[in-house]
């Protein structure tokens, strides 16, 4: 059963200060149409400028994930793009008026509560989930960093952070759908040392901050009068240091909660990679700079899979868009003339099916049964069937058309099919449908030999027309 695309129902908007810039910033998340992935809106210049959410052009990575194009840039877009991702959103257009997201309390949550309070809907364009299909990895040894991704059924994580301090030493964290991001992950805080926090005080770069929107680590041994200091600073009548090593700025929402933040970070960072995609990810020490490199990775394999979609190796064994059962409904061939077994991909301009060559087939009978080989003319029918059920498929009711041959053309056979082989047979539009007639390109394959090719004209009819 395909699954649709989504985006949102409603606009949503939220409202806060940037980190960094600690200006008041208003964030508008849009529905927006099939296929148009997510993108920023810098509404607040001059021909408002849309930024598109992608690993190939972040900028920046220092103090959280920015995005930019003709130097016009969208910072910390992390926590939106994880809440968006947790709520399984393909489309939105996100209206920004300044340059950085608002940090709310440096989780996801009033993101995701924003999104479930709009709703989404179902779009009409099939959504596509890439199965990554083996193994890939990023290292830094240097920083003791690696992430990998293995394949798997679902989207799963796996996080182990380790900062080597006794207050904050190894934590993991697991996410095993990301069905339940919403409930396990987003509501998760950023966290920050102390002494990382004088040094972005002192610098004057977290101009929004203030002790609701980040868990703060002591990793040393401090004053009573840099306590109040510290209370003074963020306007709190005092401040101290519990047990744990933790400001008592807020109560952690789970024990391993820093590394469940890093898991959110992961999640917002993988989704610019630019499409849904399965495969269990395990990351060792991951930050903004790796995550983003590990999604360069993961983009690349993509598109290098979708380039060579159509293209062997073939996975026979994949479950099929249409069995043999659903063929019948599409197709009014019937034994012996029957001959596609499955279809194993399909999109909007090519198909790939099957046909499992056995010793029971009636031709071999007659067709050298001393030295069995599939008759050519059969191989053409058969790719012909295959192409036929990709035009098919594209009407509303199949049921009332069939497909007939009007020209066969530059036909070549490379290679004998015998008993035992499985022919995968592809066929591609050379040009758009039009006024009923289709021109597609066939091959097929027998591994990862090609067999046969051929370029064909057929014509779309209603059944018992003339």
């Amino acid at each position: 059963m395909a699954i649709r695309q989504k985006t949102l129902a409603t606009s949503v908007t939220v409202s806060g200060k940037g980190l960094h810039t600690g200006v008041e910033v208003s964030l508008k998340i849009n529905p927006a149409p099939e296929n148009h992935g997510i993108s920023f809106k810098r509404v607040d210049i001059k021909g408002q400028p849309v930024i598109k959410a992608d690993c190939d052009i972040v900028v920046d990575t220092s103090r959280g994930t920015t995005i930019g194009s003709n130097g016009i840039v969208v910072n910390t877009i992390e926590h939106v793009m994880a809440a968006i991702t947790g709520m399984g959103i393909d489309n939105a257009l996100i209206d920004i008026d300044n340059e950085e997201t608002p940090i709310m309390d440096g989780s996801s949550r009033y993101f995701t509560q924003a999104l479930l309070k709009a709703g989404t809907v179902e779009q009409e364009a099939e959504k596509k989930v890439f199965s990554v299909d083996k193994v890939l990895t990023y290292k830094d040894e240097a920083n003791k960093v690696e992430l990998t991704i293995i394949p798997d059924d679902t989207f799963r994580l796996s996080v182990m952070i380790d900062f080597e301090t006794e207050v904050l030493s190894t934590q993991h964290a697991t996410l095993e759908n990301i069905e339940g991001f919403n409930s396990e992950i987003s509501n998760c805080r950023t966290f920050v040392f102390l002494h990382d926090l004088e040094f972005l005080l002192a610098n004057n770069l977290i101009k929004g901050g203030d002790l609701g929107n980040a868990i703060i680590f002591v990793d040393k041994e401090i004053s009573q009068e840099e306590l109040n200091r510290l209370a003074k600073l963020f306007n709190k009548p005092t401040v101290k240091v519990l047990k744990k090593g933790i400001l008592n700025n807020i109560d952690l929402h789970f024990e391993n909660e820093p590394a469940r933040h890093k898991l959110l970070d992961l999640v917002g960072d993988l989704a610019l990679a630019g499409s849904s995609f399965k495969g269990h990810v395990i990351a060792r020490r991951p930050g903004h700079k790796a995550n983003v490199e590990f999604a360069k990775i993961i983009k690349k394999h993509m598109t290098e899979k979708e380039t060579n979609r159509f293209l062997p190796p073939f996975d026979i064994y994949a479950e099929p868009i249409y069995d043999i059962n659903q063929i019948k409904k599409l197709l009014p061939h019937r034994p012996p003339f029957l001959l596609v077994d499955k279809i194993i991909d399909i999109d909007e301009k090519s198909v790939a099916g099957i046909k499992n060559v056995t010793m029971n087939e009636d031709f071999f009978v007659g067709h050298f049964p001393d030295e069995p080989v599939m008759p050519g003319v059969l191989q053409v029918e058969a790719m012909a069937q295959t192409g036929g059920i990709f035009i098919l498929s594209q009407m509303e009711d199949p049921e009332n058309y069939v497909t007939y041959f009007m020209k066969i053309d530059k036909v070549k056979f490379r290679s004998k099919v015998v008993p035992g082989d499985t022919l995968v047979f592809v066929c591609t539009l050379i040009s758009p449908i039009r006024r009923g007639l289709v021109h597609m390109l066939g091959k097929g394959y027998v591994g990862n030999k090609q067999v046969i090719e051929a370029e064909m004209l057929a014509q779309i009819a209603k059944k018992n027309s003339k």
